[in-house]
């Protein structure tokens, strides 16, 4: 699996001009599942996200998580973080899950980090046109691989 997580000011994702998540101050976390992830990397990642000590602490340094914050979240399904641009300038998304297999990982993902942080977790909607409007704080973006432990 590979996550970009982004903390943000507010986002929002609508599919066809309705608004389906917003949120204030959080994680953005646009999610790709790999074919063969597995529900143990899924679970580390997951995990991971909701300790990542990226927001401020009275001194300004980046030493508090979604955790502590009591932040929200939304978790959109992203495919394209997959691609493959080694040959040629048309990528590739060979690597990426099927929703056969996507869709069970993506929404055990959303489950565990709603349990997790104990409020709801806000999603896009799975294989659909959406629109991401975000106001990245800091800017603070981080790239995760969960195969790579990274």
């Amino acid at each position: 699996m590979r996550a970009v997580v982004q903390r943000v000011r507010e986002a929002r994702v609508s599919v066809e001009g309705a608004v389906v998540s917003e949120i204030g101050e959080g994680l953005l976390v646009l999610l790709g599942v790999e074919t063969g992830d597995t529900r143990d990397e899924m679970e580390w990642l997951c995990r991971k996200i909701a300790n990542l000590r990226i927001f401020p602490d009275s001194e300004g340094q980046m030493n508090r998580s979604l955790l502590e914050t009591g932040g929200r979240a939304i978790v959109v399904s992203q495919f394209t973080l997959l691609a493959a641009t080694k040959k040629g300038n048309r990528p590739s998304y060979i690597r990426a899950a099927p929703p056969e297999e996507a869709i069970p990982l993506y929404e055990a993902f959303v489950a565990l980090l709603q349990e997790l942080l104990g409020l709801e977790v806000g999603t896009g909607e799975f294989g659909a046109d959406m629109q991401v409007a975000l106001v990245n704080d800091g800017p603070v973006t981080i790239c995760i691989d969960s195969r790579r432990r990274e």
